[in-house]
């Protein structure tokens, strides 16, 4: 009877951990696309050279840094000093942080995460929506993921690309080029809408490899986010801040409104470094970097709809079918995903 009520108990605890992992799975996953397509809605209204920008990309990137530093480097500070204490108790050597003793990570690793996951992605990204529409950010930002994180796991990591995986991302690859082929087809007629596509795509590549990098060192959620934001704070703030300072490059960061300032230190720093890159790696210790991309599925529907109805923005077929080709080729995927390890999501 012992023995039975033992074994009750623990399959008990493992099926309410494996349902609290689940859940903590969805809620992650929501979380992130409910950010994700807020952060494109409002880096198009603010970055349109049509709606008189107060601020440039990069002064968005610096004030996304600074937002996010206030937050994250109290925190990697603490994470670095209760490793150290862990480890001194433990008789062990002491925990490896670096940049000062705010990144919980090795100076290799935070270089690498923050290079791609950090500076790159967000200059790239903002810059796109300089030339570019929202609707061809919601196809080629979310939606070329599942391809590059593909191709990644698959050199990096030695992730199997099935059959079925081809065809979900061929699907993604044909809606990409409706997107980004046409804005080629009118390079030549003077139009700057392929240059925010290429900056999008670019931008999809460099957030791919970073997630492909948080899978293969296993780093926690809070941990990866805090090293990208302090790498950025240490490299990035101080650079730029002199550059402006010093009439280098044109930045408007110190003269903008300061409600534009306040609103993009809550959305592009708070919401959409801290809260969504925390999210977005617990979705990809959960699901695996392949599948947490595909389950952004809803992105590029949402904020392509969200930039139609709130910024009033066209939706032409090419925009729309290539949409409808994207999300299939993530949806397939998820699909065939989760059919292949017996229903679990």
């Amino acid at each position: 009877m012992y023995r039975d009520n033992q074994e009750m108990i623990s399959t008990i605890h493992r099926a309410s951990t494996a349902l609290s992992a689940k859940t903590g799975g969805a809620i992650a996953a929501a979380v992130t696309v409910l950010i994700w397509t807020g952060f494109i809605v409002v880096a198009r209204l603010f970055a349109d050279p049509g709606r008189a920008p107060t601020l440039t990309p990069f002064d968005i990137v610096y004030i996304r840094t600074i937002g996010a530093a206030c937050v994250l480097l109290p925190v990697g500070w603490v994470l670095n000093q209760r490793a150290r204490r862990n480890q001194l108790l433990a008789g062990n050597a002491l925990a490896e942080g670096s940049l000062f003793g705010f990144s919980p990570l090795p100076l290799k690793v935070t270089l690498q995460c923050g290079v791609f996951g950090g500076l790159l992605y967000a200059l790239l990204a903002y810059s796109g929506f300089v030339f570019a529409p929202a609707a061809h950010a919601s196809v080629l930002l979310p939606g070329s993921l599942p391809f590059w994180t593909a191709l990644l796991a698959w050199a990096i990591l030695g992730d199997r690309i099935t059959p079925t995986r081809a065809l979900g991302l061929a699907l993604i690859v044909a809606g990409d080029l409706l997107v980004g082929g046409a804005s080629l087809l009118h390079a030549l007629d003077g139009g700057n809408a392929w240059r925010g596509d290429v900056l999008f795509m670019a931008a999809s590549l460099v957030w791919s490899v970073y997630s492909v990098l948080v899978r293969r060192y296993g780093l926690q959620a809070v941990h990866a986010t805090t090293a990208i934001t302090v790498f950025a704070f240490f490299t990035f703030v101080p650079a730029y801040t002199v550059a402006v300072l010093q009439g280098w490059i044109v930045g408007h960061v110190f003269t903008a409104p300061m409600h534009d300032v306040v609103a993009q230190l809550l959305m592009q720093g708070v919401l959409s470094v801290v809260v969504s890159g925390i999210t977005f790696n617990l979705m990809i210790r959960y699901y695996g970097p392949v599948r947490s991309t595909m389950l952004t599925a809803v992105v590029p529907g949402l904020s392509a709809l969200a930039a139609a109805l709130f910024l009033g923005e066209p939706l032409p077929w090419n925009v729309l079918l290539g949409l409808t080709l994207v999300t299939a080729g993530i949806v397939f995927g998820v699909r065939k995903a989760i059919n292949a390890a017996g229903g679990k999501p």
